[in-house]
């Protein structure tokens, strides 16, 4: 039956608009995480990526806490008292930080897992994470030789002038980084070092982003048969 012009279209759906999810990310590094996050927030904008770097004593301990810190006022750990917004619901607070020569590095991890806080742990650094988008890599190194193998395959980083890669175009190969970075934590689990070196878990951090950023709503197209 032909529908009359101005009568209502009862199959249409009203348009639902979720917020976007949102990842708040504390960093040990004040340069070069900021800036891969920020390159990553670019081609990911369905998604609303909060970046709070730290570069102070105590890392990674202190930024463990600081994560935990700031889930426990959204709501969003276990035994947390405040009751989260419904936007906050599928807020994700994360810690990333490097193994380097840093105190109390497995306790942080610990902290924010009984917290449900995400970990992006690196060992030694993260700047391994950033060569895993150039080249598979499963050799014991420490920060020094990383450096300068990121160095050898980004002409235009320089950590002596504080210079960081293009990040832009680093992350274009991010899911490559994320199968390179889970073979090489299935190499340490093998091992029996499950935190050794080289091991990184950023990819789980860059893979829950890309996951999240789909469009929060379509609005349903109007039905324009009359």
């Amino acid at each position: 039956m032909k529908r009359r012009r101005g009568t209502p279209n009862l199959k249409r759906k009203n348009a639902r608009l979720e917020p976007k999810r949102r990842f708040i990310l504390f960093c040990e590094g004040e340069k070069t995480e900021t800036e891969y996050f920020n390159a990553l927030r670019r081609i990911c904008s369905s998604t609303l990526i909060s970046v709070e770097p730290y570069g102070g004593e105590g890392v990674p301990y202190t930024i463990a806490e600081k994560a935990v810190e700031k889930a426990k006022a959204l709501g969003l750990t276990p035994k947390s008292r405040r009751k989260k917004d419904s936007y906050e619901k599928h807020d994700q607070v994360w810690a990333v930080f490097d193994r380097d020569e840093h105190p109390r590095f497995n306790e942080a991890v610990m902290k924010c897992e009984k917290q449900k806080v995400g970990v992006g742990r690196s060992n030694p650094c993260f700047e391994f994470w950033l060569i895993l988008h150039e080249q598979d890599y499963d050799r014991a190194e420490d920060r020094h030789a990383m450096q300068k193998l990121l160095a050898q395959l980004r002409s235009e980083y320089d950590p002596g002038r504080a210079k960081t890669p293009d990040c832009a175009d680093l992350v274009k190969r991010v899911e490559e980084a994320e199968r390179r970075a889970e073979r090489g934590l299935q190499n340490r689990e093998t091992s029996g070092d499950p935190y050794g070196n080289p091991s990184t878990t950023v990819g789980s951090l860059t893979r829950a982003i890309r996951e999240a950023d789909k469009p929060a709503a379509k609005e349903s197209t109007p039905d324009s048969r009359h």
